[in-house]
C-alpha cells in the first residue's frame, strides 16, 4: 500500500476517530505524567478526571518517619514515662509485592498529617473534637487496653507525634504535637483528665 494513502487512511479512513482519539489520550497521558506546569494542562481540564495518573512515587512524597508516644495517668495522679508505639515493621522481599500489613501504618500516619495540618491552620483549641484526633486517640486507647499490665487503673493518656529521618541519624528528632491528657473513657468530653 502507498504510505501516503496509509497515513490518509489513518486519519480520515474508516475509525479514524477512535484512532485520533486514542493517541490523543495516549499523548495527554504521558504529558500529564511530567511534574512541570507545562505539560500538565490537560490534566488540569480533565474535569471528569479520564486521564490517568500513573505517577511511580507520591506527588510529594514522605521524608520523614513519624513515631508515636504515650504516656499515661492513674488513678493516683502519677504518670508514666513515655513509650513509644512501634508501628514501622521490617521489611521482607515480599512485600514487593503484597505488602497489606502496611495499611494500619499508613492510616496512624494520615491521621497524623491530618491533626499537624488542622494544628497549624487553627491551632490546638478544640483539637480534641476533630475526626483525625478522636480516631488517634481510639487507637492509642486501643494500645494501652492491649500493653499496660493493668490498664483499668489507667485514668487518662497523653500522646506525642515525633518526626525522624529514619536512617538518617544526623538529623536530631523533632516533637511536633502533644495532645492534652485524654481520658480513657472515651465519652467523657472535653477531656476531665488531669496532668
Amino acid at each position: 500500500m502507498n504510505p501516503t494513502a496509509l497515513v490518509k487512511d489513518t486519519f480520515t479512513g474508516p475509525g479514524s476517530v477512535a484512532r485520533l482519539a486514542g493517541a490523543a489520550m495516549l499523548v495527554a497521558t504521558v504529558a500529564g505524567q511530567h511534574p512541570h506546569p507545562s505539560f500538565t494542562r490537560a490534566v488540569t481540564k480533565d474535569v471528569f478526571s479520564q486521564i490517568p495518573n500513573w505517577k511511580f512515587f507520591a506527588p510529594n512524597p514522605a521524608t520523614h518517619d513519624f513515631h508515636y508516644v504515650y504516656r499515661t495517668l492513674d488513678l493516683a495522679g502519677d504518670t508514666s514515662e513515655w513509650r513509644e508505639i512501634e508501628m514501622i515493621e521490617p521489611r521482607r522481599w515480599y512485600q514487593a509485592f503484597w505488602f497489606a500489613s502496611r495499611r494500619p501504618e499508613k492510616a496512624v500516619f494520615d491521621l497524623c498529617t491530618a491533626i499537624l495540618q488542622q494544628v497549624a491552620r487553627q491551632g490546638v483549641t478544640n483539637i480534641h473534637t476533630t475526626g483525625p484526633y478522636r480516631l488517634l486517640a481510639a487507637f492509642i486507647r486501643r494500645t494501652i487496653h492491649e500493653r499496660e499490665p493493668s490498664p483499668d487503673v489507667v485514668k487518662g493518656f497523653q500522646f506525642g507525634v515525633v518526626r525522624a529521618a529514619g536512617h538518617d541519624t544526623s538529623e536530631a528528632p523533632e516533637t511536633l504535637f502533644v495532645s492534652p491528657y485524654t481520658p480513657m473513657e472515651p465519652g467523657l468530653w472535653p477531656h476531665t483528665a488531669t496532668a
